[in-house]
């Protein structure tokens, strides 16, 4: 059995990357930024120290960055999160893997103030003991440090270890990490971009259903090409 999983939070537990993307939308539009929806669309999974950068130029840490970045955060937080739904089987899957005497914790690129009111709209806030977002590492996803701030706060080794994310950043990061992953489908990524995940599952309900077969409780797996 892999005792330890660290799980992503965003299109993972709660179905919110679409409102991340639309909230980056608005604040840049607000400060004179025309950006496409598909465009931000394709970043959601990185942290607003990647995502910023890429979509203007500025850096995050910049006053015009902050301005943005803090603007993003109220629109999201105001707008968007009161509807978010969590995915199926979100809290079914964590139980399951807590009952089963798996350690778990989180590895986020969220900002610590958003994580704990979207684990509760994922409906698993008292679940999770060990938890690392964005103020934990100097660099987010793709880079490997929230991974590794992950693996500090619940003791775990890399190779003992998997991580469940659903976009391309999370699997970059946790194998630069040393750390296996399963991807899901419900962030709205193909199967070829999640490529290097040892398994891919629709949502957290269709890995609970095939938790026996799963690496979390049997051998380790071949990542897939």
């Amino acid at each position: 059995m892999t005792r330890y999983v660290l799980f992503d939070v965003d299109g993972t537990l709660v179905d919110s990357n679409d409102a991340h993307a639309r909230a980056w939308v608005e604040a840049l539009a607000e400060a004179g930024y025309e950006v496409r929806f598909e465009r931000v669309r394709t970043l959601i999974g990185k942290g607003g120290d990647k995502v910023l950068p890429e979509l203007t130029g500025l850096e995050e840490e910049s006053d015009e960055g902050q301005r943005i970045s803090t603007r993003r955060r109220e629109i999201f937080r105001d707008a968007y999160l009161p509807h978010l739904a969590a995915l199926p089987g979100a809290r079914a899957l964590v139980a399951c893997l807590k009952d089963n005497g798996h350690v778990l914790g989180i590895a986020t690129s969220a900002k610590e103030e958003e994580l704990q009111a979207l684990l509760e709209r994922a409906g698993v806030a008292d679940l999770f003991e060990h938890r690392a977002s964005s103020g934990d590492a100097d660099r987010s996803k793709p880079d490997p440090d929230i991974i590794h701030a992950a693996l500090t706060r619940t003791r775990a080794d890399a190779s003992d270890a998997v991580m469940i994310g659903d976009t391309p950043y999370d699997i970059a990061a946790a194998t630069r990490a040393g750390v296996r992953t399963i991807a899901f489908r419900s962030g709205g990524w193909k199967d070829e971009d999640l490529r290097g995940a040892v398994a891919i599952y629709d949502d957290p309900e269709h890995l609970r259903r095939e938790y026996a077969s799963s690496i979390l409780a049997n051998a380790t797996l071949a990542p897939s090409r």
